[in-house]
């Protein structure tokens, strides 16, 4: 049984995820069938922010557990059990491979836009939501769907991000580098950017949706790990 859209949202909301953006896949979308070889008619991008999923995070098992990769493990475990709930199939973007085209159906959701840290950057959550997974649903979904104002990227002519780095990590001309920011990072964990990445923080958008320190730090020591 689907659910209706309006009680999907609040329980997810309650586990600490929400709803980034829907739409209808079309052939070009590379979205996998489902069970049974049925076509997926609705994808529902499921993600989260720092305020949202950290304060639920924690409170589950697999937060304290001293397993390896806890908040994959318990994202899977939620939303595992949500989607059999609603009546839908989810893949990860941590599974695979396949790894599936995440980025790519952000932007066909829409109030993404690629931003220059490597992340896409949302209207309303700036560069501070995370993708956790996609809700595929045999019908299409009413009342679900998002607003599609254009993410902020394009429209932000200062781009104070370029100029926050430390180690000038973040280029327009070459993107992201991840090795030396990795390499600043493991070189002291007293450094500023552990509380957050500081080019993150200076984005001028969604700053309410940043993560808490404590947060920042969790999702950065894996960062370094990895």
């Amino acid at each position: 049984m689907i659910l209706p859209a309006a009680e999907l949202s609040d329980r997810l909301a309650a586990a600490g995820f929400l709803c980034l953006g829907d739409f209808e896949p079309g052939p070009a979308d590379n979205v996998p069938s489902l069970s049974g070889q049925r076509p997926a008619r609705h994808l529902c991008l499921i993600g989260s922010t720092g305020p949202s999923l950290w304060p639920a995070f924690k409170t589950g098992v697999e937060f304290s557990d001293g397993a390896t990769d806890p908040l994959d493990r318990y994202t899977k475990r939620i939303l595992t059990d949500h989607a059999s709930k609603f009546g839908c199939e989810v893949i990860f973007p941590f599974e695979g491979p396949p790894y599936h085209p995440f980025q790519q159906w952000a932007l066909k959701c829409g109030g993404f836009s690629q931003s220059p840290l490597g992340v896409l950057a949302h209207h309303d959550y700036g560069p501070w939501s995370g993708f956790r997974a996609v809700f595929l649903f045999p019908a299409p979904l009413t009342g679900l769907k998002q607003p599609k104002e254009a993410g902020p990227c394009e429209t932000c002519t200062d781009k104070p991000c370029l100029t926050a780095c430390p180690v000038d990590a973040i280029s327009l001309d070459n993107g992201y580098n991840v090795p030396r920011c990795r390499s600043h990072l493991a070189g002291s964990q007293a450094l500023d950017c552990w509380s957050g990445c500081l080019a993150r923080r200076a984005c001028p958008f969604g700053l309410e949706h940043a993560p808490e320190p404590d947060n920042a730090r969790f999702h950065m020591q894996s960062f370094v790990q990895h």
